[in-house]
């Protein structure tokens, strides 16, 4: 069987049926369909956490942290009290898989503490809201393949859970963190993102950056030329990038980590 060039993502689960399909598969338009996806799936992976950890708390802790200065928002995440407190509205209460669940939660409540300022969190494309393709599964399900064929390289992936009442919330929760993983490494090269340069502009920002040095790092992002690092359009994903990569230097996380979930899931077995 002979399968089209495409990107392709589905879900059904409860109200939440949406669903397109990319065929013409130009460079831009994967990277901005990608960028779609990957909104979609971190606008909806709180929901799943539910069962794991006190998803209303961190919001409202992280509403809080927001309305304080930038440089002050950023040496609040980065403190070890952060820790702390996100231990203790998580409801794992075995050591080993509560620090894997704790590594969820962190990174939660730093995405939404940083949604909730001037930074650019979310690619600026719309979430996949409607359904425009035929299901391929009657069952409820989440669904993400993709497929490119070009110049001799080939990308093939396939990301799918199959929902009934033996699933745990957790594990869907996974299953959209993977795909935004997937997507995050796709769109960079489909939008020809200079991560490398990125990594260059934040280098000698470390783990050890606190204090002064933090506030330096944090108006480094702040006068970051996003156009010296992206094609032209892609301007504001390349903002994305740059404050994704500050925060790995930093030690945080943008992105819910699919792996600490996993490893959740199997310790749970």
């Amino acid at each position: 069987m002979n399968i089209e060039d495409h990107v392709m993502f589905t879900a059904r689960h409860g109200k939440w049926e949406v669903g397109e399909k990319l065929v013409v598969m130009h460079d831009e338009n994967i990277a901005r369909f990608l960028a779609r996806i990957s909104n979609t799936v971190n606008d909806k992976i709180g929901e799943y956490l539910i069962d794991i950890m006190n998803v209303p708390a961190l919001i409202s802790l992280a509403e809080d942290i927001a309305t304080k200065d930038l440089k002050e928002v950023f040496k609040t995440l980065k403190s070890p009290g952060l820790s702390r407190k996100a231990g203790a509205l998580v409801f794992e209460k075995d050591k080993k898989a509560k620090k894997l669940v704790v590594d969820v939660a962190k990174a939660f409540l730093i995405r939404e503490t940083l949604s909730r300022t001037d930074l650019r969190v979310n690619y600026p494309e719309e979430p996949i809201k409607e359904l425009q393709v035929v299901l391929p599964f009657r069952e409820e399900h989440i669904n993400f393949t993709a497929k490119h064929v070009k110049e001799g390289e080939k990308w093939i992936v396939v990301k799918r859970i199959m929902i009934d009442e033996k699933v745990q919330m957790a594990d869907i929760a996974r299953i959209l963190a993977g795909i935004n993983e997937t997507a995050t490494l796709k769109i960079a090269h489909y939008a020809d993102i200079n991560t490398k340069g990125i990594r260059e502009y934040f280098k000698g920002i470390t783990k050890k950056t606190k204090g002064d040095a933090l506030g330096i790092a944090v108006e480094k992002l702040l006068h970051f030329d996003p156009g010296s690092y992206a094609p032209e359009g892609f301007e504001e994903y390349a903002r994305v990038y740059a404050l994704r990569i500050l925060l790995e230097n930093l030690g945080m996380k943008l992105d819910i980590p699919a792996k600490s979930l996993e490893k959740y899931m199997e310790k749970k077995g």
